[in-house]
């Protein structure tokens, strides 16, 4: 089974311009990225797919692999389908490209169910939060699953909302990285946006709304991750490197 991990990379970000390239200690949020990634023990390959020369030099630069894709996708899916058109790949790894602090754990384990036969298509990860601001949060994607892990409905808003706190009351954040086989992965970025899709901003829900089931794999990482959307997110980073804080 081969297994590519792919890093879409855009250079236009509403919130923070020119994000994959900013200095974070010496080298750009997307070499940190790459680098972790790099050392998954399942990722036979990496590379990031960009819509900008600048980004795809930035990574030959450091002796990273890139591949030039369209201006004008709408979710990271699109543009990791385009990525991989030309490559042999069993399974594909869609890894965030503003997660510099990314533990390499995570992309094991997001392959592991493909490395055991797994009927499913694509799968993803959760962590459990604990603090009420996240769970008023719409930055921290909730999940819900049934009882065999297959995601039921992933959204900005708390779910399972608590109107009563059972003991079984708990509260997942949906960690953004997906593994896919090829063929889920082209289909999906042949369909449309859909309605949920676009109402809640995940592109998670086209695979729901269109009867593709997904596997969520609780996370063993308790490494402490940034994700970056903006200027003040990119200084919290650099602090927390700053600081010795590493997956």
């Amino acid at each position: 089974m081969r297994v590519i991990g792919v890093i879409p990379a855009r250079y236009k970000s509403s919130r923070l311009q020119g994000k994959p390239l900013a200095d974070i200690l010496g080298r750009s949020m997307v070499q940190h990225v790459y680098e972790r990634a790099r050392r998954a023990r399942h990722l036979d390959e990496v590379l990031v797919a960009t819509d900008d020369a600048r980004i795809r030099l930035a990574v030959q630069a450091f002796g990273g692999k890139a591949v030039m894709t369209s201006e004008h996708h709408r979710s990271g899916t699109d543009r990791v389908a385009e990525a991989i058109a030309g490559f042999d790949a069993d399974v594909v790894v869609n890894i965030q490209g503003d997660e510099p602090m990314l533990d390499p754990v995570m992309l094991d384990e997001v392959v592991e169910p493909f490395r055991s036969a797994t009927a499913t298509g694509l799968v993803t990860l959760k962590k459990e939060v604990f603090h009420e601001r996240d769970f008023a949060d719409p930055g921290v994607v909730k999940v819900v699953t049934d009882p065999q892990g297959n995601a039921l409905y992933f959204s900005r808003s708390l779910i399972p909302y608590p109107r009563s706190r059972t003991p079984h009351f708990r509260v997942f954040e949906h960690v953004g990285v997906y593994a896919y086989s090829r063929a889920c992965l082209l289909r999906l970025a042949s369909l449309p946006v859909s309605p949920l899709e676009e109402i809640e901003g995940l592109e998670q829900l086209r695979a729901l709304e269109n009867g593709i089931g997904i596997v969520v794999v609780e996370t063993r990482s308790r490494a402490h991750s940034i994700s970056v959307d903006t200027p003040e997110d990119l200084e919290r980073v650099r602090a927390a490197m700053r600081d010795g804080v590493t997956a």
